[in-house]
Formats: structure tokens, sequence, C-alpha cells
């Protein structure tokens, strides 16, 4: 056998492939070696005998038929070479080798062959296959017989590429990975499985944990029976100040004093009954090692109860009115914290999403700032019921304020007898306990939660209250001022015979570079009209209030009429739009974009909140040229002395702003993305720090000028003018300051 003849070896797989053979498609597996294999042989070997041929089932008209058999056990297939010049795809003719025509019966192969009859006419596919050989030349694809193969030899367990050529790069031609273990079966990772509700869920757990479990504790314990309580207290102490009114007039027979008394101690026992809860809270305290107000009011019904006891033998009447209007403030703010937690409760239990205002150094000018950023539960759980700063101011002061009572007493009582000094201890603690000290911190926080609840914003605790102190910038943002859906394309007027689609194009591209709130705007109306996106060069922001660009080489300007003409482009008269957008190509006018700015509520009441606040700076970090202070003062009607304007430069550096959250502080919790919801807790904060501190600093003072009183009538033996009466009016004056006070979170 030539060399021609060896370079034409093919498989029956790839004949089959080759001429599209349906039925190599439906086979299962692979065709054995040993069946198929091919030698190149002569025409006049390969035409086999008539006598041998088989018939075939349905034999193709008009083309010569060949011998035909069944493929059982067949060594070797001969193409038959016929001397048509055509090949039928039809029929497929199979040489057999002698040793397998001899084992052929022609009953099996017309059996086999009835159904599926296939022939080949090889003499063309010989030519072509020669003529491509040649045509081929250093390309020639060549077969080599069976007999010629190289034994597969069996891949060892470890494979080792061979070494990486100098200077191959990776994935190419002559690149091939080094591997080190053997190569198993590819296994794809794992896809990373978004789900957008498993944040809300977790926090839904946690808000079904905490704040919902514990309104519904609160709700069930109830404010009935408190308010009830309130309200028997109230009705005490007006009892008792009408029977110190009928003393104080002579209306009281000599006869009915001592059940004037006995009446005077029974309404102390009562009230001291009603306000049960706050005295064993007092004790508790105190066994716990510290002194409240709560134990400075367990100690006044102590004192007085003693004295009352030589008010009967004396026929004297003791200052139970005064106390029943201490343990009445005591309730009331006892009820003030509880409407308080339950406010707070119910408005995170409420919350799909939590937003954190928190404060954090170095914002604007070497001065802290806000920002608003995703919130955690754990900020307000962990902080809500902290002692204040001016609650352990009056706790230092409720001891400090028993124990000088005390000395007084007992001074008195070495030179004027323990009956005196009774007298004097219970009217020195009563003075030095001023009636609303009880409700200096907890009134104007319970105030400030009801307006906060229907903003959806809680205080972080005393430290977020803290926190909100002190000078600080607030920035804001466009979006703040104008959220989406807030501004509108009132018209549009073109000037000139460029399309208006290129020309809104041309401005889109200039003005969502820039990224303010008008980006999506001038987005949409570019799409609706399907309209082209430009890319921009050359960007710049100006001062003067516009942004200049390059759109495919031609200059675009956009901004206020007033930039404009600053830049040299005319504008014809009647132009003129109050709130509009105007844009010029190469220096010529060519649309006006009449915009309509909606005034939102929320956002009103924010910034005027916010300009109330003389150590707050609102601060502009957006650098869009429509929001200028006039346009704010004017659209607002709020006062911006106390806003700041910044470059820029500044306005990016503020915008880009982000702090580390360990060096923030958290100071509120917003359930509403709105500027109302922060700005209002921000105020509220300062409102609330400024309300109780100076709170406890006048109920300390008038504290402290009881007691100085009461020392001066001891020292002067001028007893006789510590009355009821007169101690009870010290009391109400002193109500005076302290309800105003704590009003002070009302006008944020």
């Amino acid at each position: 056998m030539d060399d021609k003849d060896q370079a034409l070896e093919f498989t029956l797989e790839d004949i089959l492939k080759e001429f599209g053979s349906h039925d190599s498609d439906s086979q299962e597996g692979p065709v054995p070696e040993e069946l198929v294999s091919l030698d190149s042989v002569s025409p006049e070997e390969s035409v086999p005998d008539e006598s041998s041929a088989v018939d075939a089932a349905d034999p193709v008209p008009n083309e010569p038929v060949a011998a035909e058999t069944e493929f059982q056990e067949l060594d070797r297939v001969d193409f038959v070479n016929t001397e048509e010049e055509s090949l039928s795809f039809d029929t497929l003719s199979f040489g057999l080798n002698p040793a397998a025509q001899a084992d052929v019966h022609d009953d099996e192969t017309n059996a086999f062959f009835e159904a599926d009859t296939i022939r080949l006419d090889t003499e063309k596919i010989v030519a072509g296959a020669a003529q491509a050989a040649e045509s081929m030349h250093s390309e020639t694809l060549c077969f080599a017989p069976i007999s010629q193969e190289e034994p597969v030899q069996e891949a060892p367990d470890e494979v080792h590429a061979s070494p990486i050529p100098e200077g191959a790069e990776p994935f190419s031609a002559g690149w091939e990975p080094e591997y080190e273990q053997p190569i198993g079966e590819y296994t794809p990772p794992e896809p990373i499985v978004f789900r957008p509700r498993s944040q809300r869920s977790s926090l839904k757990r946690k808000l079904v944990a905490g704040p919902e479990r514990r309104y519904y504790a609160l709700a069930e314990a109830g404010l009935g029976k408190l308010q009830i309580s309130i309200f028997l207290s109230i009705l005490v102490v007006v009892l008792g100040v009408a029977s110190i009114a009928m003393y104080q007039f002579d209306l009281v027979q000599p006869n009915r004093m001592r059940l004037l008394v006995f009446g005077e101690l029974f309404a102390m026992l009562f009230s001291a009954l009603l306000a049960s809860g706050r005295l064993v809270d007092g004790f508790l305290s105190l066994i716990k090692g510290k002194f409240t107000l709560d134990t400075l009011l367990l100690a006044t019904f102590l004192v007085c109860i003693a004295d009352g006891y030589f008010c009967l033998k004396e026929i004297r009447v003791p200052f139970c009115a005064a106390f029943c209007l201490e343990s009445t403030m005591s309730l009331w703010a006892e009820l003030q914290r509880r409407h308080t937690e339950m406010g707070q409760m119910d408005t995170l239990r409420r919350a799909t999403h939590l937003n954190r205002v928190a404060k954090a150094p170095d914002c604007f000018e070497g001065r802290p700032g806000f920002y608003v950023t995703n919130g955690e539960l754990e900020d307000f759980m962990d902080t809500y019921q902290q002692t204040t700063g001016s609650e352990n101011m009056l706790n230092i002061y409720a001891l400090v304020a028993f124990l000088i009572s005390g000395a007084i007493a007992v001074m008195v009582g070495l030179t004027q007898g323990i009956s005196a000094a009774l007298q004097i201890w219970s009217a020195g603690i009563l003075a030095a306990t001023p009636a609303t000290i009880f409700i200096s911190q907890s009134r104007p926080v319970a105030i400030l939660e009801r307006r906060l609840h229907k903003l959806g914003a809680v205080l972080c605790g005393w430290q977020g209250i803290q926190a909100t102190a002190g000078a600080a910038a607030v920035p804001l943002s466009d979006e703040d001022l104008f959220p989406s859906g807030s501004i509108k394309i009132n018209g549009v007027k073109f000037y000139t015979n460029r399309e208006p689609d290129q020309v809104i194009a041309y401005a889109t591209a200039l003005i969502t570079h820039a990224g303010n709130c008008l980006g999506p705007l001038f987005e949409q109306l570019l799409d609706e009209r399907n309209g082209r996106h430009y890319e921009l060069t050359s960007f710049r922001s100006y001062e003067s209030g516009g942004l200049g660009g390059e759109v495919c080489d031609e200059s675009v300007l956009v901004g206020t009429i007033a930039f404009l003409q600053d830049m040299g482009v005319e504008t014809p008269e009647g132009s003129r739009v109050n709130q509009a957008v105007y844009m010029s190509i190469d220096g010529e006018l060519c649309a006006v974009f009449a915009l309509a700015f909606s005034k939102l509520k929320g956002v009103t009441a924010g910034l005027g909140s916010l300009s109330g606040y003389r150590g707050l700076t609102p601060v502009l970090s957006s650098d869009n040229f429509l929001l200028s202070e006039s346009f704010i003062r004017a659209k607002f009607n709020v006062n911006t002395r106390h806003f700041a304007f910044p470059s820029i430069e500044d306005r990016q550096e503020i915008s880009q702003w982000r702090p580390d959250i360990d060096q923030s502080i958290p100071c509120a919790l917003t359930t509403q993305e709105n500027l109302a919801s922060s700005a209002f807790a921000i105020t509220g904060g300062r409102a609330v720090y400024t309300s109780t501190k100076l709170g406890a600093l006048v109920h300390i003072f008038g504290g402290i000028l009881g007691l100085v009183i009461v020392l001066a009538l001891s020292l002067v033996r001028g007893g006789n003018l510590l009355t009821p009466s007169n101690l009870l009016l010290f009391e109400l004056v002193w109500t005076i300051p302290g309800l105003l006070i704590t009003e002070w979170t009302r006008n944020i």
C-alpha cells in the first residue's frame, strides 16, 4: 500500500459525520475499533461479485446498485468504487471482506436491510480526498491505519504539565497551566443568593423581640390605675388647700381644730398610699446605695408623720398639703415616663427600616456635623433607660438637701426641743424640694415624644440628647430640599433651528454629569422622546451658577439666565422665566426649561426648625445652580442668616464626607426618610438638653432659697411664720417657672 492510500484512512464514524448520516446520530456509544477500518483499495479489488451482492429493499432508480449486506461480525469495511459521477445520499453500499462474506446469509441480510438499506459510491469521495490532499500541502490531514497507531497508554495517577515556555502569555497558545494535583470534576461555585428582604426580616425579628414585646407589656399593665391615682391625689390636694384656707381665714372653730389636724394627717396618709409605688422605688434605691428624689419623698413622708404626732398633741396644723402636692407631681412624672416609653416603643415596632442620625467631627470649618445613615436597633435599646446628667445632679442635691435640713433641725432641737425640731425639719425638707422638681426631667421628654412620634423619630437616650448640644453643621443636599417627584418640567421653549432632541440630549449630558436632583428629570424627558445619550468632556462647574462642558466638540452651557449673560450669551427680550434652566450651544441660546418646584410642608418645617437655633448651621452641600440663598429664602420663607453657602470645592468635599462609625455618636433613630424627621430629632434633642439642664438649675436654686429662709427663721425664732399656708404658697410660686421651663420643647 502506497503513501497516498495510507493517507485515506477513515473510520466509519468520520464518514457518517462528514456526509450527514442520520443513523450515526441515533447510535448509542462509540463504534468499536475492530468494526471500523478502511484500507485504500483499487477499483478492481473493491467491486464484489454480482452473486454475492444483496438486493436492496428499495433501490433508487437510475443509479447503480452496489453490493449490500448486514453488519454481522464484520472486521473491515471497504468502499465500493463505482463509475457514476454523482453520489447518491440515499444509498450507501459496503464491500465485505472475503472472510466476512462467507458468513453472510442472504435471508438474514435481506431481513436486516429490508427496512434501512445504505449505499455509498466512493469513487468521487476518493478523488475529492486526493485532490484536497494535494491542495493542503503542509497542512494535509493524514489518518494512520489502526495497525500503525501507537498503543494508548493509561494516564498516570498524577498529572504534571510541561514547563511553561519563556515569554508565553497566560491563556495564550503557548501557555499551559501547571498542575501539581490531579484534575477532578469541575465544581461550579455556589451562586450568591440575593435576598432583598432578609435585612427587613432580621429587623422585624429584633423589633418583635424588643420594642413590640415591651410595648405590649406596658399596655397590659395599663395607665388607668396611675391616672386614677393622680386624679384622687389632686382631689386630696384641693381638699388640703381648702382646709388650710379655712384655717387661715379663721373659719374653723376651736373645737374643730383637732378634727382638722386629723383630716390633714389622713389626707397625707391617703396621698402616700396613692404614691406608694414611688415610695417603694425610693426605698429600693436606698438599698442599692442611691439617694434619689423618690428617696427624698420617702424621707419627707416619715418626717411629716413624726411631726404629725406632735401636731395632734399640740393642736397644730401640719404641712400635709405641701406633701400631697409633691406626691401628686411624683405620680405625674411616672405617668409621663410611661407615656414616653410606650410612644417610643410604638414608633419602633411599626418601623420597616431604621435610619440613624449621628454626629461626627470635622464636617465644616472644623465643626462637627450631623449625618444620616443606616441605623441599628441597639443604638436605642442600649441607651434609652440611661440616667441623665441632670437627674444625677438632682439626686446629689436631694441628698444634700436632706442632710442640710436635718442639720438645721438638730440645731433647733438642741435649743427648742424635739417638737420644734420636727416642725423645722418638715418645713425645711419641703421648702428644699419644689414640687415641680419631680417633673423637670420627664415632662420635656414627654412633650417632645408626642411630636416625634408623628414624625417617626426617637432619641437615643441621654447620650444622644447630649450629643445634639453644641455648635454643629447640618449638611443639606438638593434631595433633602426637593425629594423625588417634587420637581417637574413645566415647559420647554426652543430658540434655534437645531433639532429639539439634540438640544435636550446635550442638556441632559451636562446636567446628568453634575449629579444633582435635576439629572433624573432630564433623563426621563430624553427617554420619553427616545433621544440619544452623548458623552461629555471638559466638565466644569461655575461659582456664578452654571455648568459647562463639551459635547460632540461643541461648547454647551447650562445655568441661570444671569450666568448665561455673564458668559456672553445673548438672551432675547421676554425670555426671562422664574425658576428655569437656560441652555446654550456655542454661545447661542437654544432652549429654556421652565421648572415647577413643589414646597413640601415637612421640608419647610424642618428648615424652619434648623434655622431657629443659633448653634446650628445648615450647610448647602449640593452644586445645584438653582439653589441660591435668595431662592431658598423666597421658596421656603425661612431666615437664611444662619445658613452657609460654601464654594463649589467645599461643597464637593462636604458631599463626600463619610465619617468613621467609631467616631460617630448616635443621636436618634428615624423610621421616615425626610428632612423633618432628622431636623426635629436634632433640634428636639437640643431643646430637651437645655430644658432639663435649666430646669434642674432653677429648682435647685429654689430649693436652696427655701433652705435659707427656713434657716433664717430658725435663727430668729420665727417659727410662727412657717405656717402651712406660707409653705404651700412657696411651693405654688415655684411651680410657675417649673412648668414654663418644661414647656420649652413644645416650641421647637
